[in-house]
């Protein structure tokens, strides 16, 4: 028996290789585009029943980065001047976490300031604490009407304002996830601070002008900027090309005024 290698009729081989070649493509797929959820319906909760101004709904749709974030939204006049606070995370509220990862060390459940969570609302709200954070304490903790749990997935936030506004306003809307860390912000870009080291990615604060004048209009907020890495600042930067997943923590955020009183 002569010894030769395996004929293949060319006919076979073209189906072969095409047969491979989509195999390939199809995981290939598969790994970039993982199958999506189902649509989830939206958690709907409330915050400041008792104000007297304009009622409005901020919807937020989670993107595909999502996971637990801590969020802040408030109200700004077209100069800039902060106005109130709709919603603010409970845990950033009172100064009190009730979860954390134990095992590390670095973040453990209690009584916890973090100045790089969401630090533009605290300075833009400007209220600043004995310790010089800008932060909400245990013994001053921001009123429970404006505060709430962090929901888990995406949301329709009602609410409204303190007092009837006059004329467009601006709603920022600021959203920050620990430990996202990416190629431009490493763990080990500022050693030694703690603050940052928990945040990784800054916060990213969306904003829109919304005009109460027009009920039922979609206002889309769109992102302004990002907050100072470890808090240590009220500034705004506008360096968004450094950010990847902090970026699709939120797929959409839209601002809605409700007419009635």
């Amino acid at each position: 028996m002569t010894k030769g290698k395996l004929s293949v009729p060319p006919a076979l081989s073209r189906y072969l290789l095409i047969l491979i070649t989509g195999s390939m493509l199809t995981l290939s797929s598969c790994l970039m585009f993982p199958p999506s959820e189902p649509e989830e319906a939206p958690l709907y909760f409330e915050t400041n029943p008792e104000g007297r101004g304009q009622r409005l709904e901020i919807e937020f749709r989670r993107g595909r980065a999502h996971y637990f974030p801590l969020m802040a939204i408030w109200i700004e006049d077209t100069l800039g001047n902060y106005v109130q606070t709709l919603y603010v995370a409970e845990s950033i509220a009172t100064g009190v976490f009730g979860h954390g990862d134990a095992s590390t060390g670095r973040w453990m459940p209690g009584e916890i300031r973090r100045p790089a969570a969401i630090p533009y609302w605290g300075h833009r709200r400007g209220i600043q604490a004995e310790d010089g954070l800008f932060l909400p304490t245990p013994q001053d903790p921001v009123a429970d009407a404006y505060t709430g749990a962090t929901p888990a997935g995406s949301f329709v936030l009602a609410t409204r304002a303190d007092r009837k506004l006059d004329g467009p306003f601006y709603i920022y809307f600021e959203i920050n996830q620990s430990w996202d860390w990416n190629s431009y912000w490493t763990n080990n870009k500022f050693p030694g601070d703690m603050e940052y080291f928990s945040s990784a990615q800054p916060a990213v604060v969306y904003r829109t002008v919304a005009d109460p004048s027009k009920p039922g209009v979609e206002f889309e907020m769109k992102p302004a900027g990002r907050s100072h890495h470890s808090g240590a600042t009220g500034e705004l930067f506008d360096d968004l090309h450094t950010l990847t997943t902090a970026l699709e923590i939120a797929g959409s955020i839209v601002v809605r005024f409700i007419e009635g009183e």
